[in-house]
Order: structure tokens, then sequence, then C-alpha cells
């Protein structure tokens, strides 16, 4: 009973609850006068009109401290705990009667009477058939051959277990509220987790992006720089090429005039130098030819088979294998300036051929 009675003590007034008992969202239960009590005192500038609510407000339980929201109503708004109200009736009444010092009566108005013997009160419980029965049934009824037992200490042995019981069952729902809040507070946790573990994956594919992006224009400037190089020499050696059939067809014009001359005389005087000059202009020794395939840009090729399957093996890692990565991770950070300056690993890219090793040929 002692025990008992300490589940039915309110945190706030220290006193047996008082009727009506309401249960807060955190299953604590508190009198319903206390529980204004602290919530008008948790909201004073809460505004009322004609001793209402116009709207709701919060306080905190004083057993959790489990913030506790109300609405428009108030206090009235929560939910009664009638079973607590009725373990408190009972224990009450238990209580008075066992302090009482007068007898209780042997039989109560509202005593249920037998079913067969119609005429006698239920006054005796059968043991063996664990059910009230009369007097009759033990000696002439069914029950004669039972073990039976005064009705009055079995109603307050099966009392005392059952507020036992209920007593049981009052801890036992404030424990699974424990692991209700246990149960969330993990919820809370494992999103929090998650959340942290995506942030680390989304930025380790960024790092991946950018480092893709530093070769892809490392190895593309590579390239251009190749394009430019060439063609600045062919256009150079075109150059070249267009001064001297600029120089040929001068040469021509000057022997088509020559050859309009009337007089023998100045023709032969001109011919002469004009027939030097055309062998001059006709050889092409001097100019230089381009190499077959020197506009080919094959030799520039790329192969990412490798790295292509090492970007569909990626996948999360063990706990025994982070150690080796944190170890590669700094290999591969020394290893970066290495690998930027000799170009991608899989590119193959010979040098380009120097302009003295073009062949130059006689036309």
């Amino acid at each position: 009973m002692d025990d008992l009675e300490k589940q039915l003590i309110c945190p706030i007034c220290l006193e047996i609850f008082s009727k009506p008992v309401v249960i807060l969202p955190c299953q604590h239960n508190l009198c319903r006068k206390c529980a204004n009590d602290v919530f008008q005192a948790s909201n004073p500038y809460l505004p009322t009109r004609g001793g209402s609510l116009t709207s709701g407000g919060r306080f905190r339980c004083p057993s959790c401290r489990h913030e506790v929201v109300l609405d428009r109503h108030g206090v009235y708004g929560l939910q009664r705990n009638l079973l607590v109200e009725n373990i408190i009736d009972m224990y009450k009444q238990q209580s008075t009667s066992s302090s009482s010092s007068q007898p209780a009566p042997e039989t109560k108005p509202d005593q249920p009477m037998c079913e067969v013997h119609e005429d006698e009160k239920i006054n005796i419980y059968c043991v063996t058939c664990s059910t009230p029965t009369c007097s009759m049934c033990k000696v002439f009824g069914a029950h004669k051959d039972c073990e039976v037992a005064p009705l009055t200490n079995v109603y307050q042995n099966q009392k005392t277990e059952l507020t036992d019981r209920i007593a049981m069952m009052v801890s036992n729902n404030e424990r699974i509220q424990g692991v209700i809040s246990q149960l969330e507070e993990t919820c809370r946790i494992i999103e929090e987790n998650s959340r942290r573990q995506k942030s680390q994956v989304c930025e380790k594919f960024d790092h991946l992006y950018a480092i893709m992006e530093d070769r892809k224009r490392e190895m593309t400037l590579q390239v251009s720089a190749e394009q430019e190089e060439k063609l600045n020499y062919i256009q150079g050696l075109k150059r070249k090429y267009n001064e001297h059939l600029e120089s040929m067809s001068k040469i021509v014009e000057t022997g088509i005039q020559t050859m309009e001359e009337p007089e023998m005389a100045v023709f032969l005087q001109t011919a002469r130098p004009l027939l030097k000059k055309i062998g001059e202009a006709s050889n092409t020794s001097h100019l230089e030819k381009v190499e077959r395939g020197y506009e080919n840009m094959d030799h520039y090729t790329a192969n990412f088979l490798k790295q292509r399957k090492a970007l569909r093996s990626i996948d999360f890692i063990v706990e025994d294998d982070e150690e080796d990565e944190e170890q590669e991770e700094e290999e591969d950070a020394g290893t970066e300036e290495e690998q930027a300056e000799g170009g991608a690993s899989d590119l193959v890219a010979p040098p380009l051929p120097a302009q003295s090793s073009l062949k130059a040929t006689s036309s």
C-alpha cells in the first residue's frame, strides 16, 4: 500500500491526486488544479477574456521537463486519466475500511444472490472453482467437495493483488514512456548522422569533379599548344610559297613583254638575263615541304578504361579500410603535382617534330 500511495502523489502539491486527474503527453499525471497553476505561472501574460483563455500556451512537466503545448482550451483540453481516478477511489475506500474501528456489516444491500439458490446470498468463495458461491451450494450443491474460503479474505487478497498489479502497470507505463523517448532520440540521431554522411559523400564527389576538370583543362591545353605551333609553322611556310609564286608571276609577265619586242637587238639584250631568272625561279629546293602525316593529331590518345572501372567501383568502405584510405589520400596529395607536370597517365604525346626535321626536297 505504501508503494501504491507513492505512485498516487502529485509532484506539485505532494498530496494524493485530487480529481479530476489529467494525463500529460509525456504520460505523467497532475491534478487539474495543479496543472492550471503551473500553466498560469508559465504564461503570466497570456491574454484572457472573461476568465477563459483566448489562445494556447505551454509549460514544462515538473517530473521530466517535457514541454507541454496546450490549445485555447488550456488544461481543460488535457485528457482525464480515469484509471488513476479509479485507483484513487479504491485506495481511499480500502484505507477507510482498514482504519474504521467498527466492524463491517456481514451483508450489503447490493450483495448479489446465488443463481441456483435464489434466496441465498453469495457469502463464500470456492477456491477450487475460483468463483463466489453461497453456503447452500457448499452443503448440498455443486461445490460440496470443493475447498472454500470466507468471501472477505479472498476479497482482501485479490484486491491487494489487483492494487499491486495496477501500481506495477503505472510504473511500466512510465518505463515504456522512457523507452519511447529514447527511441525518438535515436531517430533524431539517425537523421543527423545521415545528413552528415550525405554531406561528406557530396563533398568527396565534388573533389573528384574538381580533379577531373583540372586534368581536362591541362590535357586540352597540351593539345592546343601543339595545334598553335603547327598552325604557325604551316602559315609561315604558306607565306614563303606565296612570295615565290608572286616572284614567278612577275618573271612570266616580263617574259611575255619581251616576246612582244620587235627589235631583235633589244630582244637579245633582254632575253639572256631573263632566261637566267627563269632558271633560278624554277628551282624550289630552298622551299621546305611538309612531311606526310604532319597534320595528324592522333598521337594524343587518351585511354580512360582503368579510370572508368575505378569510378564504377566507388563504394563505401568498412572501418578496417579507413586507415588505408587516409594513407592513400596523403600519397595522392604528394603525387598530384608530379602528375600535373607529366600530363595524364594514359595520354600518349610524343614531342613535336622540329622544323629542321621537315623533309625539304626539290620540286
